[in-house]
Formats: structure tokens, C-alpha cells, sequence
């Protein structure tokens, strides 16, 4: 190999490399909460598998194989996400029931349903996904409302309210 071309192999290298640290993130979540006019809640949260499997199902399926192609799998983070996502009007939480499963390569898409009682309430919201797994968690909620979009981040699980503006 010639002297010159070996600064350069090693640069790509360290490119390469550092590329591949930038491509994860972490094992932050992105859930997005819709509400109509009506009241109508549409939750849906977008995980990734390769922070899903195999440890946290491990976790929280320890009977079931770590993978979500198991059923048992499957059914034990869907309840999790269930318990660990709440969304409440006034101090009232609000039912949210699966919708759909969405498992699409590393992409997990969790729905989930519900109905306000007041849709001009104020709202609050809790999100603690993966914050018992993973203490550097950053979650994002965005919550879509009356033609206003309020981000909240959560470092832990923790209730914010949603700020309301003039749109709601």
C-alpha cells in the first residue's frame, strides 16, 4: 500500500465509524396524541425494536420468548406501553384501549383510542416509557389540538400539563 493512501483509509474509517455512533440516537420515544373536535383521542407511539428486544421484554415478559414475533411478547409491551402512557383530563385519566400493532422491520407502531369527556379540557399528560429501563431517556410527546401542535419532553416518568393557547 502506498504512504499516501493509508491517511486516507484511516480517515474513512474514523468517518465510518463515527457515522454508525450518530445513526442511534439513544432509546428515546416519540408518541403523538391527536384530538378532534369531537373529543376523540387517536394515541400512537413509535418505538424501535432493537430497543425492544430482547432486554425489555425480558422484563416485562420473562415467560415469553425475548422477541415480539411471540404473541406473549407482543401482548405483555402493549399492556406495558398502556400502563406506562396515560393521558387525563382534569384529574380524570383517559381510557385509552389498543387500536393497532403496526411491526414493520425495526419500526414498532403502537395505536391506541379514546374518547375525551370535556374536549375543552385541560390536559395532562404522563408519559414514563422506558424510563424503568433506560435512565437517560428522552421522550417526546407532541399533542395535536385545535389546529395547535405543544411539544412536552420527558427525562422521566413525570404528568405535564399541555400548555393551551389561543386555539386550545
Amino acid at each position: 500500500m502506498k504512504p499516501f493512501h493509508l491517511p486516507l483509509l484511516l480517515g474513512l474509517l474514523a468517518c465510518l465509524a463515527s457515522a454508525s455512533a450518530f445513526a442511534h440516537r439513544g432509546h428515546d420515544t416519540l408518541s403523538v396524541v391527536r384530538i378532534d373536535a369531537k373529543g376523540q383521542v387517536l394515541v400512537t407511539h413509535h418505538l424501535t425494536a432493537h430497543d425492544i428486544e430482547p432486554g425489555v421484554l425480558r422484563q416485562i415478559a420473562p415467560q415469553a420468548q425475548p422477541s415480539l414475533d411471540d404473541p406473549q411478547a407482543l401482548a405483555a409491551l402493549t399492556g406495558y406501553v398502556g400502563e406506562h402512557f396515560l393521558l387525563a383530563e382534569g384529574d380524570q385519566t383517559v381510557a385509552l384501549t389498543l387500536d393497532k400493532t403496526t411491526l414493520a422491520g425495526d419500526d414498532i407502531e403502537l395505536r391506541y383510542r379514546g374518547q375525551l369527556k370535556d374536549h375543552d379540557a385541560a390536559l395532562q399528560v404522563r408519559d414514563g416509557l422506558l424510563a424503568d429501563v433506560f435512565p437517560e431517556i428522552d421522550n417526546q410527546v407532541n399533542v395535536h389540538r385545535g389546529g395547535t401542535t405543544r411539544t412536552l419532553r420527558f427525562t422521566e416518568a413525570s404528568w405535564q400539563p399541555v400548555p393551551q393557547g389561543e386555539d386550545g
